[in-house]
């Protein structure tokens, strides 16, 4: 009878989440893909003047205009390599719950495969790496560790506001104001 009321007790089992697999260089990463907003081919980008070098540039879908980065520039200072499995990924980002979600573009290497776990088996490795907050827990595997990637940590105060900037404010709201 106690293993019957210890089982009704017991917490809920977590249900498993699909991510998107990528590389960067020879290491595994990974995207929730709740996400990710759509998978597209790398496409020709308009650059940025004067923004990191890891920005890659913007381009035009449907009817926005969307920022991109490279996370491999972005994490090891080199560009993505030209394979043909080199994606554009959106991804919704939204670095504060009270605003909407936004699209970022990231251009990731090997963006080809998904792998269904449950997040817990992602766990924390033990650095405090706070020039890339974005590397969240890593997951053990047989091809050694996948290091889970936050999206809504990717970008800087600085490099967001010059890719996000506020919207502009309503004249009216101005007037209003004292």
């Amino acid at each position: 009878m106690s293993e019957i009321i210890a089982k009704r007790g017991a917490a809920p089992v977590a249900k498993q989440a699909l991510f998107l697999l990528f590389r960067i260089g020879s290491e595994r990463y990974a995207l929730r893909a709740t996400e990710v907003a759509e998978v597209l081919p790398r496409l020709p980008l308009k650059p940025i003047a004067r923004a990191p070098h890891w920005v890659a540039g913007v381009f035009a879908y449907r009817g926005a205009v969307v920022p991109v980065i490279d996370l491999s520039a972005l994490t090891f200072g080199q560009p993505a390599e030209a394979r043909t499995s080199t994606r554009l990924v959106l991804v919704n980002y939204q670095p504060e719950q009270a605003q909407a979600a936004q699209w970022l573009g990231l251009i990731l290497e090997q963006a080809t495969d998904t792998l269904r776990c449950h997040p817990q088996d992602f766990q924390p490795y033990g650095l405090n790496n706070r020039e890339a907050p974005y590397l969240g827990p890593v997951r053990e595997d047989a091809q050694g560790l996948l290091q889970w990637v936050r999206v809504n940590d990717l970008l800087d105060d600085a490099v967001r506001g010059l890719l996000f900037p506020d919207p502009p404010r309503d004249p009216a709201q101005l007037e209003a104001q004292p």
